[in-house]
């Protein structure tokens, strides 16, 4: 076996994984476009990609209506996407494997045509400015981002009850645990960094006021699931839609130190080498990395993500900087990875066109290695 340390087991949370190889959560735009309900090609999807005692992590999922910002992604509000969820979730099982939701509200990564006019929220209203960033609206065109209108003080708790409620609409709809989507400039994102956040109430101003809100969100969600089937992503080294703490390190060591206090089941973070949101394929040179600086502030099971080859993920979880390594884009493109890394087979090239929206092509009908015909 050539990335033995791949293959060893590990407890995570109540859960024994067989293996180290996680599928990380990728935004695809494949649901039903009215309801937001995952749908059946969705439940193959995720099947296809499913271990014995391996950990894949659906993709972000809104909380809330108005914590969306692309076409086509499922939600986890209403009954409809529950039982589309349960779908997906029992093909995963079917096969024994372990699944989680990731949490998600965009923020202002969104267009007011997905709110019906109404301005997308944010900490402050602060709008995205970097070059070349343009939103989409919900009809699939593109549009320059709007000033979000910043959350009133009391809003804010409504956001925490409903991430509170969209982990209790993932235990109906049968998952293993959930993953707060805490990073990529996304809302959590939004009040943690204080280039978005110029609050002067309880959520803004100092490190703890900003970190606030995610360390709320994360109790809600321990609260419905015990803290060990709750999971927490950051990238904090990263510059995915607009975002980036100017000094990172004095934020992200109080963040992380006090995740590290909850027993969670992973942290989960993502390698700035690779931050971009899954926007284009991107690998930023001498840029820091996250799984090294933090592996030292965490005590418990670190997943990583961004970029790794096989050789680089064997050499992560070897050298102790991770447990767990989670892999994107080659995940699509195979959906029997933890089986080509465990022998060594060709790994297939994914294509970037058919990542977002369509049917089947660039989704379910990537083949496994079986049934590749021989060059």
């Amino acid at each position: 076996m050539k990335f033995e340390a791949l293959f060893k087991p590990l407890q995570v949370g109540p859960y024994k994984l067989a293996h180290r190889v996680a599928m990380a959560p990728l935004t695809r735009m494949r649901a039903e476009r009215e309801s937001f309900s995952p749908r059946p090609l969705n439940a193959e999807y995720y099947g296809q990609r499913a271990t014995k005692g391996g950990l894949l992590i659906a993709e972000a999922s809104p909380v809330l209506s108005h914590g969306r910002g692309n076409p086509a992604t499922p939600g986890i509000y209403t009954e409809a996407q529950i039982a589309g969820w349960r779908k997906v979730t029992d093909a995963v099982h079917a096969k024994g494997g372990i699944i989680f939701l990731q949490l998600w509200h965009v923020g202002r990564v969104s267009h007011s045509s997905f709110h019906g006019g109404e301005l997308p929220v944010s900490a402050s209203a602060i709008a995205i400015k970097a070059e070349g960033m343009k939103a989409m609206t919900a009809d699939g065109k593109i549009a320059d981002y709007e000033t979000p209108r910043a959350l009133e003080t009391e809003q804010v708790e409504g956001i925490v009850e409903a991430f509170r409620q969209g982990a209790k609409n993932a235990l109906a709809a049968g998952f293993d645990g959930v993953e707060i989507h805490g990073a990529n400039g996304y809302l959590l994102e939004q009040f943690l960094q204080s280039r978005s956040n110029r609050r002067t109430d309880q959520y803004g101003g100092s490190i703890e006021n900003r970190a606030r809100l995610l360390l709320e969100v994360t109790q809600a969600a321990i609260d419905v699931w015990g803290a060990n089937r709750v999971a927490v992503r950051l990238s904090p080294h990263g510059i995915a839609n607009d975002s980036g703490e100017p000094d990172p390190m004095p934020l992200y060591t109080h963040v992380v130190k006090a995740l590290d206090k909850l027993g969670l089941a992973y942290l989960h973070v993502i390698e700035p080498r690779s931050s971009g949101a899954g926007r284009a394929d991107v690998h930023w040179e001498n840029v820091p990395s996250a799984m090294v600086l933090f592996r030292p502030l965490y005590s418990g099971v670190l997943m990583t993500a961004g970029g790794f080859t096989g050789e680089s993920a064997n050499a992560a979880i070897v050298d102790g900087h991770a447990d767990i390594i989670a892999f994107g884009r080659i995940f699509i493109s195979n959906p029997d990875l933890p089986r080509r890394l465990e022998h060594d087979y060709p790994i297939t090239p994914y294509n970037r066109a058919t990542f977002y929206g369509g049917e089947e092509k660039g989704y379910t009908d990537y083949p496994v290695y079986d049934e590749l015909t021989p060059a």
